[in-house]
């Protein structure tokens, strides 16, 4: 679309061309320019072109909107016979836009004729911008370059976010400028590879026979600084990147200098010796992540705490996911941070049932959001689980797109889309512009009107069993700690003992010394539950004593 718009009521004259008998888009078009204020005339479908210049002379509108489906061949042949017959009409001010697929709209433009073309990109925010007068749509006006401002130019619209990072620096920094580019994302999550995640800062243990594993190995703030250049076209979307799995505060002082971190993803009881991610024992990672959210919560950067998901992706059962989700924010709340971003990872563990996924969201938020007020808000961001993708890539388009639309129940102020193409290779820039175009598609086929999906009798019926096991849990916590501890929810070592005794635990920990690890789940009606070892139902209640006995004997006094 050009940089040309509309003015205040303008008198708009809408028709479908020649045989194009395909109305939606020009009839939505029409529908939001009445919206806008204007005063709008549909001439109707398969138009002659006479008819169409006659309705011209007759009704002088301010701007002609055309729109034509079929093939562009027969397309340049209708315009070529159209515009002299409106050559009158345009030097007495008629404008002329048009509507169809991108190779038409190219066709339309090369006519020079058309002061704004729509083409399949165009949704209702780039249409609302043309119609109010805006150069840009109203939700991204200002390209804000804080996360919370961003959020609220593209209410109600949620953000996009999406993972990114090429084997080189190079793929990277050109893949990055693709996707702003396309204006298709409004953030740019950035993965480095484990040898920067693990060694940024000392490059003398990287092993170079990983170097690209699992991300984009950077190797000094010059790779970051040409990476996050290179955003710097198009919408201009906010970058972000994983925190290290060591040296987190050095890390954290490089990614604000270099990329303006819009937010820090930082782990409470991982990235230590429970996942390999380095040989920190778990209380002294809980200790230094503690200090990184209070880094970044003084210098005013939100932060996210992507606990919860870590342990359902371990197998976990819903309740000691839910138990985290909460201790996850009432740590960041403690550590002075105001605002939190709540990820809520959907499709995980593998064979969660839809009604059960989001009655576990639910119980998420409700007990987390005991903590917000004035100096917390919790924003809610919502993806899909990884390794729910299946491998074939069509049937990965329609999982990426359904599981977003579930995500809308939430609400979400962003969606991190994971792309259709995970399951079969990482996703470059073409992925991520064609994945974010989806979700797009998806959102605005579901923004307005998307019936109740939380008050279903089963999903309450979930929920409220869910808060009453996370509470049951995080009592037991309470009665871990020494006499001393003033809060055990946010006490490092209070914390590492629910892990060793199993209050906290996953059956993917089996075999790590720091963790429990043999408390069996299952997927029982939908949903992760703690099992015994014939299978069958385990209440909370019960397993919990169980680890509090455990506990005893581990720290008799």
């Amino acid at each position: 679309m050009t940089h040309q718009h509309t003015s205040p009521k303008t008198k708009l004259l809408t028709a479908c061309l020649g045989d194009c008998v395909h109305v939606a888009g020009v009839r939505r078009f029409g529908a939001l320019a009445e919206e806008a204020g204007h005063e709008v005339r549909f001439l109707g479908a398969a138009q002659p072109l006479g008819a169409i210049a006659a309705a011209v002379q007759d009704w002088s509108p301010d701007v002609l909107a055309l729109s034509y489906r079929l093939t562009p061949d027969a397309l340049r042949r209708l315009l070529s016979d159209l515009l002299p017959q409106l050559e009158e009409a345009r030097a007495g001010g008629l404008r002329l836009i048009f509507g169809g697929p991108d190779p038409n709209c190219s066709v339309a433009e090369t006519t020079g004729a058309f002061e704004a073309t729509f083409g399949s990109g165009s949704d209702d925010t780039v249409c609302r911008a043309y119609l109010l007068g805006e150069e840009k749509p109203r939700t991204v006006t200002a390209w804000a370059d804080d996360l919370v401002g961003r959020i609220e130019g593209a209410h109600p619209w949620p953000l996009l976010r999406h993972h990114f990072g090429q084997p080189t620096v190079d793929e990277t920094v050109a893949g990055a400028r693709k996707i702003a580019e396309a204006e298709v994302l409004d953030v740019l999550s950035l993965g480095p590879d484990q040898n920067a995640q693990a060694s940024f800062f000392r490059p003398h243990e990287m092993d170079p026979s990983q170097d690209g594993a699992g991300g984009v190995p950077v190797r000094s703030e010059e790779d970051f600084h040409r990476i996050y250049q290179a955003t710097r076209a198009g919408n201009r979307p906010l970058v972000r990147c994983y925190s290290g799995t060591r040296d987190v505060l050095r890390l954290a002082e490089v990614l604000t200098r270099t990329i303006n971190n819009a937010w820090a993803a930082i782990p409470l009881f991982w990235y230590n010796v429970l996942d390999g991610r380095s040989d920190r024992p778990v209380r002294q990672s809980i200790a230094e992540s503690q200090q990184a959210m209070a880094w970044h919560a003084e210098r005013g950067v939100p932060v996210e705490v992507n606990d919860s998901h870590q342990w359902s992706l371990r197998s976990a059962s819903d309740a000691v996911a839910v138990a985290s989700f909460y201790l996850a924010a009432h740590n960041a709340k403690l550590q002075g941070v105001r605002d939190y971003v709540g990820q809520f990872m959907f499709n995980t563990p593998r064979g969660t049932r839809p009604d059960m996924d989001l009655a576990k969201m639910l119980a998420k938020l409700e007990l987390a959001g005991e903590l917000c007020g004035p100096d917390f808000r919790i924003w809610r961001q919502t993806r899909t689980g990884l390794a729910s993708y299946p491998a074939d890539l069509d049937a990965a388009l329609g999982h990426m797109a359904g599981t977003i639309a579930m995500q809308l129940a939430l609400k979400p102020h962003i969606v991190h889309v994971v792309s259709y193409s995970e399951a079969h290779h990482a996703a470059t820039a073409d992925d991520v512009i064609m994945s974010a175009r989806i979700a797009r598609g998806t959102i605005a086929a579901l923004l307005e009107g998307l019936p109740e999906m939380s008050s279903g009798q089963r999903v309450r019926e979930r929920r409220d069993e869910l808060l009453g096991d996370a509470r049951t849990i995080l009592a037991a916590i309470r009665e871990l700690a020494e006499p001393r501890v003033q809060d055990p929810w946010s006490d490092p070592e209070t914390l590492a003992r629910a892990v060793a005794c199993g209050l906290m635990d996953a059956p993917d920990l089996t075999g790590i010394e720091a963790a429990y690890g043999a408390d069996p789940t299952a997927i029982i009606d939908g949903a992760s539950r703690a099992v015994d070892g014939s299978g069958r139902l385990v209440p909370e209640a019960r397993r919990v004593a169980e680890a509090l006995m455990r506990a005893r004997t581990m720290w008799r006094s």
